[in-house]
């Protein structure tokens, strides 16, 4: 039985890497999780999971549970821990950076006790915007101007990021990076800012499905069975030290579109309206740069390659959050 040492897998991303990760029989995954960002209950995400015997969890902080490690010697971590979503990070601001770098060298630790290969999942906001929105890895990281909070949580990600590929470097760490673009499916909620569960919510009660700004925004939203099926390829084919795009550059589009899109898959009466963001979330509150990836490198060397649509992700976040009970709808819906 491979032991799997998952951090921040009660939330979106995480818990569909579990859910993948306890699909093949031969895997136990142990899951941390400070239960500050799931997107359910606890009880109706595990009864989702189902798989009782071999999966188990700690209900705790990532450096609380490294500086207790009880000498469980794991063959794969995967770090996902972090405050996520533009709105999300906004009640941390001032403690984004130090959490994410104190998490990320507490997990590096312990992978190097255990000898445990690590993939640590960064984010796309390192880039800045890219090149006209467009993300190399080839590319330089690039720190804007203006300070916010969504740019604490990028800064802490890229300083993460070089810590542990200086580790990989100078010593014993099994190190693969990936740079996720624009996740999005079922179980992601609206409250942290993310846009499609927020829109799909709105269509669901018939309410104004509101566009932040003009609605020009560039993204390249990516299906949760794809990024997942990714971060795995990264763990099991990924050369040591190196970073890898995550994302699909075929489903590139404007919010504006994608809320149309929305309103027709929903075929819902509500109208889309034009907002400014920061009379909801405030003035730390900003948006990301247009940003879409070149996924090459991941494609060429990982064994992976992006399958589902932007109208794929759609359908089946309408069809899943359609499908909850009014009281799960709540944790999801964001607004």
């Amino acid at each position: 039985m491979k032991k799997i040492l998952v951090t921040g897998g009660f939330g979106f991303l995480g818990s569909h890497l579990v859910e993948l990760l306890l699909s093949d029989t031969d895997n136990q995954v142990h899951v941390v999780d400070n239960l500050s960002t799931n997107p359910v209950p606890i009880d109706d995400l595990l009864s989702q999971l189902d798989y009782p015997d071999r999966i188990s969890h700690s209900i705790t902080d990532v450096e609380n549970f490294c500086d207790s490690w009880s000498g469980e010697r794991y063959k794969e971590i995967y770090h996902l821990a972090s405050v996520v979503g533009p709105a999300g990070v906004l009640p941390h601001a001032g403690r984004i950076a130090a959490s994410i770098v104190n998490d990320t060298m507490a997990v590096a630790n312990l992978a190097m006790s255990c000898g445990a290969r690590l993939v640590d999942v960064s984010t796309s906001e390192v880039y800045g915007g890219g090149q006209d929105g467009f993300c190399s890895e080839t590319m330089f990281k690039v720190v804007p101007a203006k300070s916010s909070a969504r740019l604490e949580y990028a800064v802490g990600k890229l300083a993460a990021e070089t810590a542990l590929l200086n580790l990989s470097g100078t010593r014993d760490l099994d190190l693969r990076i990936v740079r996720p673009f624009n996740v999005t499916g079922p179980r992601q909620s609206g409250r942290g800012g993310f846009v499609l569960p927020r829109f799909i919510g709105q269509a669901i009660a018939g309410v104004d499905i509101t566009v932040f700004g003009d609605g020009k925004q560039v993204r390249a939203f990516t299906h949760v069975k794809d990024m997942v099926a990714g971060i795995v390829c990264a763990m099991k084919n990924g050369k040591k030290g190196e970073v890898y795009n995550l994302g699909n550059p075929a489903n590139r589009c404007s919010i504006l579109e994608l809320a149309e899109e929305v309103k027709r898959i929903t075929r819902t009466r509500s109208r889309i309206v034009f907002v400014d963001p920061t009379t909801i979330y405030g003035p730390l509150y900003e948006e990301a740069n247009n940003k879409f990836p070149d996924a090459s490198k991941a494609i060429a060397e990982l064994g992976w390659e992006p399958r589902y649509g932007r109208n794929q992700a759609i359908e089946d976040t309408f069809l899943y959050m359609k499908g909850l009970p009014e009281r799960l709808l709540f944790h999801l819906r964001g607004f």
